[in-house]
């Protein structure tokens, strides 16, 4: 038989459990909404009343929760990356552990590019919102310059990885290779590409190829 102390106390504790699921479960409804609202028109045209109207909330709720435009982009742009709002960085997730644990250079490179072609299709086009952003905003243009400095660490981890494994090219620096993925991996290059008709799985099968190409003995 559960005592009454016992009930009060589940009591108290699930109550703030669930108001902090409707809360979360709120902001992703928010960020969902505005990074639809970005992609289709636009940074500067897009207002918080209008991110408000989307997801059915009071423009009250949305300064709430993230005091600005520029957060609610910089929030979206994040779960584009990782694909959810936990909170477990991109380099920490499974695929990572998966890539550490993997002796073999041109699979580390699959591996990566598979990833990679998943993370890119689902960022790209709030990407291009921040990017076109950028020029007009400095507050943006500030994270933009984060976002392509996060891009790098990202792209100088996987070089490091091939060099632990003594796979890069012996004429090959690691900053040399670093580059040449950064240049590769550029969402723009994907842009470009998708403009010009490829599929998501084209640009994985040829960078691929152009990247074992390029860095592997």
């Amino acid at each position: 038989m559960q005592k009454v102390s016992d009930s009060v106390k589940t009591s108290s504790t699930s109550g703030p459990r669930r108001r902090g699921a409707q809360a979360r479960a709120t902001r992703r409804r928010i960020i969902d909404a505005a990074a639809a609202a970005f992609v289709e028109n636009g940074y500067a045209a897009t207002t918080l009343e209008q991110i408000a109207d989307r997801t059915g909330v009071a423009v009250q709720t949305v300064y709430f929760h993230f005091g600005n435009k520029r957060t609610v982009l910089k929030e979206a742009v994040d779960i584009a990356v990782v694909g959810d709002d936990e909170p477990v960085p991109l380099l920490e997730r499974p695929w990572m552990k998966q890539i550490h644990a993997e002796p073999d250079p041109p699979r580390v490179l699959a591996i990566w590019m598979h990833t990679s072609r998943i993370l890119t299709s689902r960022v790209a086009p709030i990407w291009k919102v921040v990017r076109d952003a950028a020029s007009s905003d400095p507050d943006v243009a500030d994270q933009w310059s984060t976002n392509l400095q996060q891009s790098a660490t990202a792209f100088r981890l996987l070089v490091q990885l091939l060099a632990d494994r003594d796979a890069l090219k012996p004429d090959l620096s690691v900053d040399d290779a670093t580059d040449i993925v950064f240049a590769l991996l550029s969402i723009d290059l994907y842009l470009l590409l998708a403009e010009r008709g490829w599929s998501p799985e084209l640009w994985e099968q040829w960078l691929t190829t152009m990247l074992a190409t390029a860095l592997l003995r």
